[in-house]
């Protein structure tokens, strides 16, 4: 029985993104045992995972548990993180190791010189190379994403007025050159017809709150309320998810919601738009064209280093919202 570790480390998005090749492997290599190493922190994005035969965590090093992997004797480690954290991993384990293509280079040309050599080819696609040479392809069945009873049941203790038809609203995401402003996410929220619940985490609380007062009683704010597996479900029964470029996002597409994705300083062609595989399930990206200083980085800023933060304060509110309700009505 062959016995392969996977390793992704962080974050939230990244790996929803490789479900993919978990399920793939599982069901395509014959009797393929599959281990899966990330940070303690994202256990529960796989933990209910049925295609994960053991999960291993750690708290800051992967090197606290690097005696215990070895003794698995795992016939390949496929490192879909690759960075020098993984490098030391697999030089301490000795197995045969097979590593994702990172672009290092190519996404430093279109941040710095703005040349883009980006392949048109989803992240996904270059997760499911690396495992290629085992006879792994893409099933074309998207992403995955496992939510248990009790985290759904959230959906059950939601006001009777945020139940039945309602939108949901990501409005964080790690880096502020990633979000909407919160001025402008007020005027999307107060197009909608629908009710609204807005998601995002502890830092999100007092713009939810901001927003949600400004919006009325159609707009519930559940920041900082929910763990990401009930975040999950509630996106699992919204008619339509608006999010930013984030963790939540990859979630709503494993979760084959429609996904209107509205993105800043990040670009499309990194390669991690909402991803359907085959699936034919509607979603709209928002992006301001044009812009010489975007992207201006891979990951995100604090603020906009050219200080007029344009990729968002120009996007269109209007077209936003209509794309929403159509999406809505359509579901």
């Amino acid at each position: 029985m062959p016995k392969y570790l996977i390793l992704r480390f962080s974050s939230i998005g990244d790996i929803v993104l490789t479900t993919p090749v978990i399920r793939c492997l599982k069901q395509q290599v014959s009797g393929a045992e599959v281990h899966f190493l990330t940070r303690k922190p994202f256990e529960s994005v796989v933990s209910h995972n049925p295609y994960i035969d053991s999960l291993w965590l750690f708290e800051n090093s992967a090197m606290e548990i690097a005696e215990q992997l070895k003794n698995e004797h795992y016939d390949g480690i496929i490192d879909l993180h690759h960075n020098a954290r993984t490098q030391m991993l697999k030089w301490t384990l000795r197995r045969p190791s097979f590593s994702f293509r990172k672009l290092n280079l190519e996404k430093w040309l279109s941040v710095n010189l703005k040349i883009n050599r980006l392949p048109d080819l989803h992240i996904v696609d270059r997760y499911l190379e690396t495992v290629a040479s085992l006879g792994v392809k893409n099933d074309g069945k998207g992403l995955d994403y496992f939510i248990n009873q009790t985290d759904r049941s959230i959906k059950q203790r939601l006001p009777a007025s945020h139940r039945e038809k309602f939108i949901a609203v990501a409005i964080g995401a790690q880096h502020a050159t990633k979000r909407l402003p919160q001025e402008k996410l007020i005027r999307i929220c107060n197009r909608l017809k629908y009710p609204v619940i807005l998601l995002g985490g502890k830092s999100d609380v007092e713009s939810g709150t901001n927003i949600a007062r400004a919006c009325g009683s159609n707009v519930l704010s559940l920041c900082g309320q929910l763990s990401l597996n009930e975040s999950a479900a509630v996106i699992e029964g919204a008619e339509v998810l608006l999010t930013h470029d984030t963790g939540l996002m990859h979630i709503g597409a494993a979760l084959r919601r429609p996904v209107v994705s509205v993105w800043g300083n990040t670009i499309p062609a990194f390669g991690m738009t909402p991803y359907y595989g085959i699936d034919k399930v509607d979603h709209k990206i928002f992006e301001v064209a044009g812009l010489s200083c975007r992207p201006c980085t891979k990951i995100g800023f604090a603020k906009c280093p050219k200080g007029h933060f344009k990729c968002m304060m120009d996007q269109d509110e209007k077209s936003i919202a209509e794309c929403v309700m159509l999406f809505s009505e359509n579901n």
